[in-house]
C-alpha cells in the first residue's frame, strides 16, 4: 500500500524537480548543516531530520518554504534564495543518505 502511494507522490512532482544532482546538493547543503547537519540528522530539537526522506517530499517542502506557502521564520529566509535546481539537488542529496533504523 505504501509503495503505490510513494509512486503516486513521485508522479505529481514535475520531472525537472526529480532530476537533482546529489553531489551538487551536498555542496549546497553547507548552508543547512547548522540545523540539519551534513549527515541530515538534526542538531536542534526544532529542526527535522532530512536524511532518508523521500525526494519528492523534500522538493515540495522546500518549494513551499521558498514560495511562502509554508511558514517558518528561518526556513522562509533560507529557502527564498533557492532556485528550482538548488531545491532538486538538495532533495537528491538528503534523500540518498542512508539511515539504519534499529528497533528498541
Amino acid at each position: 500500500m505504501i509503495r503505490p502511494l510513494l509512486l503516486l507522490a513521485a508522479s505529481l512532482v514535475p520531472l525537472s524537480a526529480q532530476a537533482g544532482d546529489a553531489a551538487l546538493g551536498k555542496k549546497r547543503a553547507t548552508a543547512c548543516q547548522t540545523c540539519h547537519g551534513m549527515d541530515g540528522l538534526s542538531k536542534l530539537p526544532e529542526a527535522p531530520n532530512l536524511a532518508g526522506q523521500v525526494e519528492p517530499y523534500l522538493v515540495k517542502q522546500l518549494t513551499d518554504y521558498r514560495d511562502g506557502k509554508r511558514q517558518n521564520e528561518i526556513m522562509n529566509v533560507v529557502a527564498k534564495e533557492l532556485s528550482d535546481s538548488d531545491i532538486a539537488n538538495l532533495a537528491a542529496f538528503y534523500s540518498r543518505i542512508q539511515i539504519e533504523i534499529l528497533p528498541p
